[in-house]
This record gives C-alpha cells, structure tokens and sequence, in this order.
C-alpha cells in the first residue's frame, strides 16, 4: 500500500472513530443532570462543552479503540473507556494552559478556557473534567467484569496522577529553573505526555480481553509512540508556526525548559524518531495486517506536522 493509501486510511479511521466517540462525549457533558446529581451549573458545563467538544485529533481515544480491534472487539463500551481519557487529556489541557501554568492564550486555534470564560471557571472545568472521567471508566457498559473496571480505573488514576501526568507536570515546571540531564528529560517527559498514551494502548488491549503477553507488548507499544509523540511535539515547537500547530510556539526555549530537541538537536531527534517508529513496528509485527492501522497511526505520530 503507497504512503497516500496509508494516510487517506488513516483519515478515514480517524474520522470514523470521531464521528462514533461525538456522542459518546456529547452524552457525559450534557447540561441535564445525572442520577445523583442536583444541578449542572450552566456556565461549568458550557466551559467543559467547549473544553472537550472544540476538536482536536482524538489520539488517545482512537488508540484505545483501535488496540480493541486489534484483539477484536469495538462495540460503543469501549468507546466510553476512550471517552474518559479523552476528558482527563482535555482536563489537563485547560490547567496547563492557566496563567500559573503555561500561560497560553490559544489552544486548537481558539482562545483558551481561561480566555473565553475566566480564571475560576477554567480551574472548575478541570476539575469537572477530571471527576467525570472516573464516572465514565467505571460504568457498566466498559467491561462486564468489575474486576476488570477496576483494573483500568486504578491504572487511569496512576496513568494521570502523582506518579503520571500531573508529576511529570510538576517536573516540568521544575525544569523552567535547572539544567536537567536526558534521562530525567525522558523520565519526565514518560510522565507528563507518555503516560496517558501509553494507558490508551493498554486499556484497548484489557478492554479486549488480551493475553498478558499481548497486554504487556501493547504497553510498550504505548511507551514508544508516547516518547515520540513528545519528541515531534517539540520539533514542532522548535520548527512551527502557531497558525499551523494552533497554539503558541517556542515556549519552551523562551521558557528555558529543558527538551531532548534542546539537548541533542534536530538531526538527532528525527534519528531517534525514526528508531522508535522501527521498535513499534516489530512490536506488531506478530499481528500482520491485522496492525496496519495501528502502524499507521505511529507513523502519524512520528511525522506529524500539526
């Protein structure tokens, strides 16, 4: 298949999957309450709806759905479990665009929460965001087994939290003040973008009843195409523009953050890139054809340009 196949497939998953996982979101940010519930404030959840429901490529859910097929299954439940990782993602990103934070006024090519609402606001959204994503990988429609609803509930908490994305967050903010060397780069960099890709590859293969050893490859997969998700993320801030990437670029040396593009280069980096996108395909090899889209999504992460 020719490289425009690749990319017109890839496109056309992509838009399918979104197109399935819309409502799915739609359905946990309505304004009308939920069981046990008293009220959906109108301005808190217009906040989340425009948080989470302004675009954006849907990685993380589409990783989840797409490591499912793989080992065969892709009912809506699974969309659910992609949907909670796509809030706490789209949590994250409304805390680390405040002022405190990253300071960024345009996010997707729109002003950011905190821009188009307000400091307080933003700050409630996140959190919002972040609770009802434990409400949706805990419903029943996820998995049959609460053995395994818990499984992926305990692992998206770790995946998000201290030892995950928010640490790895916490460290990055620290990297602002000292010279840090490539292995606490990578190891903060594992944390604060990896973790939640590397969660998505995972939970699809529990959600599908994998074997252990498929589970664990699949992990690896995640860790793989995290570390190189990250990697592209910051050549683009290196090489873009905002109006192609949709947010502000070269924060990060204006920052004085420490990245593995500072510290080894751009040769060096797409090097790396393209040893990761080498590991990732033996890791599928075992499937055949049946892993072709999710080659193709690691070389979409590998040679992004937006």
């Amino acid at each position: 298949m020719t490289d425009a196949h690749v990319t017109e497939s890839l496109t056309l998953r992509l838009k399918q999957i979104g197109a399935r996982l819309e409502p799915v979101l739609e359905h946990l940010l309505a304004r009308q309450p939920l069981a046990g519930e008293t009220c959906r404030p109108d301005r808190l959840v217009e906040a989340m709806r425009y948080a989470a429901l302004g675009g954006g490529k849907r990685l993380r859910p589409v990783l989840v759905a797409e490591v499912a097929c793989l080992f065969g299954r892709e009912d809506d439940g699974v969309l659910v479990a992609g949907a909670a990782l796509e809030l706490i993602h789209c949590y994250s990103l409304v805390h680390d665009d405040l002022p405190a934070m990253d300071d960024d006024d345009l996010r997707r090519g729109r002003p950011t929460v905190h821009k188009a609402f307000d400091e307080a606001t933003a700050i409630l959204a996140g959190d919002a965001l972040l609770t009802l994503a434990f409400d949706a990988i805990t419903l029943d429609e996820v998995h049959a087994d609460p053995a395994v609803r818990l499984h992926l509930t305990r692992d998206l908490a770790r995946a998000a939290g201290l030892g995950g994305m928010a640490g790895g967050q916490m460290l990055d903010l620290e990297s602002e003040t000292r010279a840090r060397s490539e292995q606490e780069i990578r190891q903060l960099q594992a944390m604060k973008t990896g973790a939640l890709l590397r969660y998505a590859c995972r939970a699809g293969a529990l959600l599908a009843d994998a074997s252990a050893q498929d589970v664990e490859r699949l992990t690896r997969f995640g860790e793989i195409i995290g570390l190189a998700f990250q990697l592209a993320d910051d050549l683009l801030d290196v090489e873009a523009s905002a109006e192609t990437t949709g947010k502000a670029t070269g924060k990060d040396a204006a920052a004085g953050k420490a990245t593995l593009v500072g510290l080894m280069g751009v040769d060096a980096t797409r090097a790396e890139l393209e040893k990761l996108l080498g590991e990732a395909s033996d890791l599928l090899a075992p499937f055949g054809d049946r892993a072709a889209p999710l080659l193709a999504l690691a070389e979409f992460i590998t040679n992004r340009d937006h």
